[in-house]
């Protein structure tokens, strides 16, 4: 890690140089775009868009006889203009399923599809209001319609039964514990905190030991737009993370490495893979146990919150969601048990 750079600010700066050889890929008048739209967006954000442009452009390339021979990068702007609505439905059904030239299979469902959408409507948009092209044929394509997945959360007793898992690993491999005395403490800390939380992942990778601040019992996180928030844990949150401190006290980290509180075996701040990966392997032990990622831990956290404080509005602002209509959303199931409960609160006559 570059001189006294954070962990947020690294991951900025390795996303710009991603983002840069992304954009070799695409025409140039894209780098415009990319430099206009900055200002409101994250590098993430524009990460995921270079990834969608390429999608689209060499699907003009293979598409369209008049661009085949030409190389994506020398496309001129006036091509945005020739793109008709019925061009982009074309595009659209397309994203269903394709192969590409290293004969990969691709498929996307509606979410994929409504990503790349509206990545492309963000484009002509911009282009369009620079005025740099006349037309903007993706604003009258309409929007998949998104069915709504049921949200998997897990109960008081699977979360119980996960823990003690994380605890014993006494289903694991046998190679898988040999790593086991290593790190329990460590995921122990960590499945505790996001389950006691309610943070993301890459929240949860991004703490510096110096964010804890235990005599308010609050952690100093890096929300994902990049505001910074404090979150408040609990005792059991509180215990796991001093038993996985007294450990981290007597590991050297390599250089660059020293204020991460969560380290990988290599002794480097642990990633938000890694994380993921030891959620899959510990879910994978509890028997019946239903597919678990640790967005689902975040679920099973603001699911037991509102049921808690039926506050809606607190869920909302703990979990960092910038529109409380995503977090009605997750919770509406939990609002229905509630109204068929209430159906008997009113008596009208006395017995």
């Amino acid at each position: 890690m570059a001189g006294n750079r954070n962990y947020h600010d690294q991951v900025i700066v390795d996303n710009q140089i991603k983002l840069r050889e992304l954009q070799k890929q695409l025409p140039k008048f894209c780098a415009e775009f990319f430099r206009g739209v900055e200002p409101t967006t994250s590098s993430r954000t524009r990460i995921a868009y270079c990834y969608d442009l390429i999608v689209f452009f060499n699907y003009i390339k293979s598409s369209n006889p008049e661009m085949t021979n030409v190389p994506v990068v020398d496309y001129p702007i006036e091509l945005l203009d020739k793109i008709t609505a019925t061009d982009i439905e074309e595009y659209l059904e397309y994203l269903r399923y394709y192969v590409t030239e290293d004969g990969k299979e691709h498929t996307n469902g509606e979410r994929g599809i409504m990503r790349k959408l509206a990545c492309l409507r963000t484009l002509y948009r911009y282009f369009y209001k620079k005025e740099s092209i006349k037309t903007n044929p993706a604003s009258i394509v309409d929007m998949p319609k998104i069915h709504e997945k049921e949200i998997v959360r897990l109960d008081a007793d699977e979360v119980s039964v996960l823990l003690d898992q994380v605890e014993l690993g006494d289903k694991l491999t046998k190679s898988q514990q040999k790593f086991h005395d290593k790190t329990k403490t460590r995921d122990m800390a960590i499945l505790t905190l996001l389950l006691g939380t309610g943070m993301r992942v890459s929240e949860c990778v991004g703490i510096d030991i110096n964010d804890i601040d235990f005599k308010n019992s609050g952690i100093k996180i890096r929300r994902k737009g990049g505001n910074e928030t404090v979150i408040y844990f609990g005792e059991e949150v509180e215990n796991a993370l001093l038993d996985y401190l007294e450990e981290r006290k007597l590991i050297v980290p390599q250089d660059g490495h020293e204020n991460a509180l969560f380290l990988s075996l290599q002794k480097r701040r642990i990633g938000v893979r890694a994380v993921e990966n030891l959620v899959k392997k510990y879910s994978s032990l509890v028997t019946n146990l239903k597919k678990i990622t640790p967005h689902k831990l975040r679920s099973t956290y603001g699911t037991a919150l509102y049921k808690e404080t039926g506050d809606i509005y607190l869920v909302a602002d703990i979990l960092g969601h910038k529109d409380v209509n995503t977090t009605k959303k997750h919770y509406a199931a939990i609002e229905d048990e509630r109204r068929r409960k209430a159906r008997n609160a009113v008596k009208l006559r006395k017995d």
